[in-house]
């Protein structure tokens, strides 16, 4: 039985959700013109859904289902606002009507517009991806410090910041103009990322990977790149995000285990994926001759993985040179401990801890104890290794990875 068929109703009913929340409240907000005004409502409508789906079953449209509902669950809080009484005849006017795109903007995508309407140049880049994510990509304050790689509390604070510096100066929730549009952009793509990044590998809950994030970030990316087909940046992220989600049938077992990539049928790879993030992947170096893109870089990264006939065919030589390159233009932890992952396959183990331990600033990433674990059961210091599993597991894993870290200290 797989993951999926094991689920309750209920569980059903919030993943159904959950799936469509981000798109829903973006229409809601170019409906309302309100933020918290959307939100409320959408939240409203989800407790509603997960009220009756588990007993009267998933409606055919989960999306339509839950717009039709919010739309009335906001004109139903205007109406009751009284100082909303001079939006009465907007409300009804919202609640009949389908609200007119903008006219003034080539980007025509609810979600995508409020993504650039988020990232707004007046906070800092952090917090207009926090924002974002936590607005827009559905996350939750506690996925989004994972994301980041900050404390919870920390994140919680810069969000409440963000919100009141919004107020404070005045900032509107409006789409910017088309001239704005590549100042915003790095936040627009860190947002996409991060976005893709938590469906990928979900932090927390039941599965390693939720498939729609993955989807949508996919379709942000490629609407963007159909915006600015030059923008090498955009070409290599879509590049990353294909190259990386072409190994999505095999990463998950029919068990809703996870499969390790040594370990993965790559006959069950997506070839077509595969060869459009190589092709994008050309376009991308090809646009940046002299100053390499970090999203490139990572792409590069991802295309000697999935060209390599086999896992003992793995061009590690050239994916430590792809990690050296990409470290010289945006040094992270996060980049560091990629690398450390590819010394571990090419030197052994213990040169791959003793570059996981020279990082630091990762003590509160999970991954970083989990990689530890790893490498020192293969080094047969079990007692750390236990240690190091412990820790990964109480830092927070999803149900799939949190049993893999298990098996594998077992």
């Amino acid at each position: 039985m797989t993951s999926a068929e094991s689920r309750s109703p209920a569980q059903a009913a919030e993943s159904a959700v959950r799936a469509d929340y981000s798109r829903i409240l973006a229409t809601l907000i170019r409906m309302t013109r309100d933020v918290d005004l959307a939100q409320d409502a959408l939240q409203e409508a989800t407790v509603r859904a997960l009220q009756t789906w588990p007993r009267d079953g998933i409606p055919d449209e989960p999306r339509a289902w839950l717009t039709v509902v919010a739309r009335r669950c906001a004109l139903d809080r205007i109406r009751r606002d009284k100082a909303r009484a001079s939006k009465e005849a907007e409300a009804v006017w919202l609640l009949e009507h389908e609200a007119p795109e903008p006219e003034d903007s080539v980007v025509r995508d609810d979600l995508l517009r409020l993504v650039f309407t988020c990232c707004h140049p007046s906070l800092a880049l952090d917090a207009q991806v926090a924002l974002s994510l936590r607005t827009l990509g559905g996350l939750s304050t506690a996925e989004v410090a994972r994301a980041l790689m900050v404390p919870e509390a920390t994140m919680a604070k810069r969000l409440t910041r963000a919100k009141q510096k919004i107020r404070q100066a005045h900032i509107p929730y409006r789409v910017p103009t088309d001239a704005e549009l590549p100042i915003r952009l790095p936040a627009v793509l860190a947002t996409v990322y991060l976005i893709f990044n938590e469906g990928y590998a979900a932090a927390g809950g039941q599965d390693a990977m939720r498939a729609s994030l993955v989807d949508e970030s996919i379709r942000l990316g490629r609407l963007l790149h159909a915006l600015m087909p030059d923008e090498a940046s955009i070409t290599g992220l879509l590049s990353l995000m294909l190259l990386q989600d072409s190994r999505r049938e095999a990463r998950i077992d029919a068990s809703g285990a996870v499969v390790l990539l040594g370990d993965q049928d790559r006959s069950r790879w997506n070839d077509q994926s595969i060869r459009e993030g190589v092709e994008l992947l050309g376009q991308a170096l090809r646009r940046t001759p002299e100053r390499p893109d970090a999203y490139a870089m990572q792409a590069a990264i991802a295309a000697c993985h999935a060209v390599a006939v086999d896992y003992a065919s793995t061009d590690w030589d050239a994916i430590i040179s792809w990690y050296d390159v990409l470290l010289s233009i945006q040094d992270s932890p996060a980049a560091r401990l990629g690398r450390a992952g590819a010394v571990s396959e090419r030197d052994g183990a213990a040169a791959g801890l003793a570059a996981v331990d020279a990082i630091s600033g990762l003590d509160g990433y999970p991954w970083w104890h989990a990689s530890r674990a790893e490498l020192l059961t293969r080094l047969g210091r079990l007692d750390e290794a236990e240690a190091a599993g412990q820790r990964a597991l109480a830092l927070g894993l999803n149900d799939a990875h949190a049993r893999f870290v298990g098996r594998a200290r077992a």
